[in-house]
């Protein structure tokens, strides 16, 4: 597959897929600033969109705001509660759209997630409108069907600590200062 600087990309983020593949597989939260970088791979970026649901947390506004810093756009509808209590939240028909308006202007077309309803998504984008599509997801998370299709995949399960933030990795970034307080 070719990747040159030229290439027009569209990064299309399925935040709800990556957070919850992230928090299953490794008890972490997707790096998205890495993310894009790898995505991005030195090509021209046109848009890249962050796709999230919205419940009001305070957390929440800090990483809509966070998700802005680095280089998205940031989309995000509230979740649907239903009278039984069943909650809905996705955003698999927006994105689509989204892709397909943007086909005409992109050499190329993202999707971060392993979802395998973005098949016919896939199909669609190469054959009428001739994009190159390719995926970056957690691979043991992500639809072989979709992953037959695509010209790219990059598992991020390959490497999880540059894909990853973890307790960890913060507690890594705050000095130890117990030694310093002790009496």
């Amino acid at each position: 597959m070719i990747k040159h600087k030229e290439q027009r990309v569209g990064i299309f983020v399925d935040v709800a897929n990556m957070y919850h593949s992230a928090k299953n597989l490794y008890h972490a939260k997707v790096n998205f600033k890495e993310v894009l970088r790898q995505a991005v791979a030195g090509r021209k970026l046109i848009r890249a969109i962050a796709y999230a649901i919205r419940s009001e947390s305070e957390e929440e506004k800090g990483f809509f705001g966070a998700l802005g810093g680095q280089g998205f756009e940031v989309k995000a509808k509230d979740l649907q509660v239903f009278a039984g209590g069943a909650k809905k939240a996705d955003w698999d028909v927006g994105i689509a759209i989204d892709a397909i308006k943007m086909a005409d202007k992109l050499d190329c077309i993202i999707l971060v997630s392993g979802d395998g309803d973005y098949a016919p998504l896939v199909t669609y984008l190469k054959e009428n409108k001739g994009c190159q599509v390719e995926i970056l997801a957690f691979g043991k998370t992500t639809s072989s069907k979709l992953v037959d299709l695509i010209d790219d995949f990059t598992d991020l399960g390959q490497d999880p600590k540059k894909y990853l933030i973890t307790d960890e990795r913060k507690f890594k970034l705050i000095p130890d200062i117990s030694r310093l307080t002790k009496r």
